[in-house]
């Protein structure tokens, strides 16, 4: 065997060459691939409630309408409602809350449509008094 000072360069294995190591000149680096973008977070925006009365005057059917303008999905989340109680003569006398789950998943760019039945409980709306759900508060992950 011959020591490294007695090797021709013939006897020296060739390094493996890429496609990518052709094109680049001899003796300059590679050149690093752009950085992985980081999908931007959930973003979700929710319509003003679309309510619906129902058969009785405590309870009426809510619907939202849900999307998410962000780069990743909505996992889970809740729907808090506030329900006011309004008299005959149009005087809110309370608002009630209510939670719910919100429909999810929620896919990034997608859009999502829930109804609700919302109710208070009946003795809280004596006769010529009805309901309105007015707020919607969401909160997600």
């Amino acid at each position: 065997m011959r020591s490294p000072a007695q090797q021709r360069p013939s006897d020296t294995p060739a390094p493996a060459v890429t496609p990518a190591d052709s094109a680049a000149p001899p003796g300059s680096s590679p050149v690093p691939s752009a950085p992985a973008t980081t999908p931007s977070p959930a973003k979700l925006t929710v319509s003003a409630p679309d309510r619906e009365p129902t058969d009785k005057r405590w309870c009426e059917k809510v619907t939202l309408d849900f999307h998410n303008a962000g780069g990743t999905a909505v996992r889970s989340g809740t729907v808090t409602f506030g329900t006011h109680v309004i008299g005959a003569l149009g005087i809110d006398w309370t608002t009630v809350e209510s939670t719910e789950e919100l429909p999810a998943p929620i896919g990034a760019g997608a859009r999502k449509e829930k109804t609700w039945t919302v109710c208070v409980d009946a003795w809280r709306v004596p006769l010529g008094m009805h309901i309105e759900t007015r707020d919607v508060t969401v909160r997600w992950k």
